[in-house]
């Protein structure tokens, strides 16, 4: 699942940088198709349940489930890209959500608020915690910064299958839920709105939008739960890690960077 996850950090890291005005979301669906084939791995969201495309591109509005399109990227724009890889027989899930040239002061803090939420759940991974306590500690994040939290679309366990159980909410009570064990490894993806939490479907079946029509952002990444605290599985080599609100020091969580589902089952 390391090398799962090692792969799609490396996707989305050059996703990341061919991100700009005037790149279509079908030109960045190519790159990350031909990208995972020629590491040897295979698109997980390709073909699955029918999705045409290797990544999730979701724009602005846009949730979770983008279709890759010929819908060019502008100035101010925002872009979420949610990709997974199998290698080896193992999945690797991440997202990330990308400003596409200078972006509004709201949407900037919207993708920084986004991120530390999702780190601030990944600290809460550890062996003897529960679910809520993942789902908790995003929500009174996101909250306290006047954003809102999807309900209806959240978390999930990963191994040898995109989805497993258990969904992973990002909302939820401090105490309550499955209780975590070493070994789980969990896809952890806070999907946040800068309006209302609602969200619609459109006709194409997939792309998920925020009904208000306010921007959404979405970072994920996959993660064990091990004796010694989480471990983040979709992060590059001698990426250095940084201390995180709420983790200790020795955890190998790296640093949020503001450059930047569940598929349906």
């Amino acid at each position: 699942m390391r090398l799962a996850g090692q792969l799609v950090a490396r996707v989305l890291e050059e996703l990341r940088d061919r991100v700009r005005p005037g790149v279509t979301t079908a030109e960045l669906d190519t790159v990350a198709e031909r990208r995972i084939r020629d590491a040897g791995g295979v698109p997980s969201f390709k073909g699955y349940h029918g999705f045409p495309a290797a990544i999730c591109a979701s724009v602005n509005e846009q949730v979770i489930h983008g279709i890759p399109s010929s819908r060019v990227l502008v100035e101010g724009d925002i872009l979420s890209i949610d990709l997974g890889a199998i290698v080896g027989g193992y999945h690797g899930d991440a997202a990330i959500t990308v400003p596409v040239g200078t972006i509004s002061d709201r949407a900037a803090e919207l993708l920084r608020v986004t991120e530390e939420a999702l780190y601030k759940g990944i600290a809460q991974a550890r062996v003897g915690n529960r679910l809520g306590d993942i789902g908790h500690a995003v929500q009174r994040h996101v909250e306290a910064h006047g954003f809102s939290v999807v309900r209806e679309f959240v978390g999930h366990g990963i191994g040898t299958s995109m989805h497993e159980e258990p969904q992973i909410p990002n909302y939820g009570d401090a105490g309550r839920g499955q209780r975590l064990a070493e070994g789980m490894v969990l896809a952890i993806e806070p999907m946040i709105n800068v309006g209302k939490a609602a969200v619609r479907i459109l006709d194409d079946g997939w792309t998920a939008v925020t009904r208000d029509g306010s921007l959404s952002a979405h970072f994920e990444h996959t993660v064990t739960v091990s004796s010694s605290g989480p471990v983040i599985l979709t992060t590059l080599d001698g990426e250095m890690p940084a201390q995180q609100p709420g983790m200790p020091v020795s955890d190998p969580v790296p640093e949020p960077r503001v450059k930047g589902r569940k598929l349906r089952s």
